[in-house]
């Protein structure tokens, strides 16, 4: 599964990452995030009329066809799994006229025992930005009558690397795939393709909390794994 990833480019770093972005004139602020979490803003790439551009999203798909509340989405949204992508009743329609791209920084996994997990940080071994596979969907909110982007990232098996950290892993697009994935000649196959080479290293505890160190680059900072305590040693009388 992907549950936390980061966000952190410039202008110039994401234009040319999507070869090239439509940058609109009066174009914001690009807020860096380094732990983002489910239910939350992430930006997406998606093709229109005018070129790629980078649009908002909700990190959740919402299918248009849902009429509830979002608190009446039951069912965890975040990931679609390869397998049933272009099957599921929650996807299989934006999988058909809805792709977008994901960029991420990197994302995280988390290994050991529950109660006192290790977050790892993956990221391109040449550093620079990912591609995440993704869908979203419009979808208007029945209590206020807003136009809302929902978006979800396809995860796959773990290639033999990840594997040793988590059996699910994004479904990461190769840069010469981006056009064939958006504009949908492209099938599931562009999903599980070798993904380009990532590095690791271990990260602060922090991360385990959803949304904290969000805005703190020293969130990704590599961290040295915290020693075992030494038993303590008896005591000769």
């Amino acid at each position: 599964m992907c549950g936390r990833f980061s966000q952190a480019y410039s202008w110039e770093e994401i234009v040319a990452f999507s070869q090239p972005l439509t940058v609109p004139a009066d174009r914001s602020n690009l807020q860096p995030r380094y732990n983002i979490a489910p239910t939350t803003e992430v930006d997406i790439i998606i093709k229109t009329a005018a070129g790629r551009e980078l649009r908002k999203a909700r990190w959740g798909l919402v299918p248009g066809w849902h009429k509830g509340s979002l608190k009446e989405m039951k069912l965890a949204t975040f990931n679609a799994r390869v397998e049933t992508v272009d099957t599921s009743g929650m996807f299989k329609h934006a999988f058909k006229t809805r792709r977008c791209i994901i960029p991420a920084s990197g994302f995280f996994e988390w290994t050991g025992e529950k109660k006192d997990r290790i977050p790892h940080y993956f990221t391109a071994a040449d550093r620079d930005l990912l591609g995440f596979a993704g869908l979203w969907e419009n979808w208007r909110n029945p209590e206020t009558g807003e136009e809302i982007i929902t978006c979800t990232i396809i995860v796959r098996e773990a290639d033999e690397w990840t594997a040793k950290y988590h059996d699910r892993m994004p479904s990461m697009l190769l840069p010469g795939d981006f056009e064939a994935w958006l504009d949908g000649s492209g099938g599931k196959e562009l999903l599980r393709q070798p993904p380009r080479a990532l590095q690791e290293w271990i990260v602060s505890k922090r991360v385990n909390k959803a949304g904290e160190g969000d805005e703190d680059p020293s969130t990704i900072e590599p961290v040295k794994p915290e020693a075992p305590e030494k038993p303590p040693e008896d005591t000769l009388f």
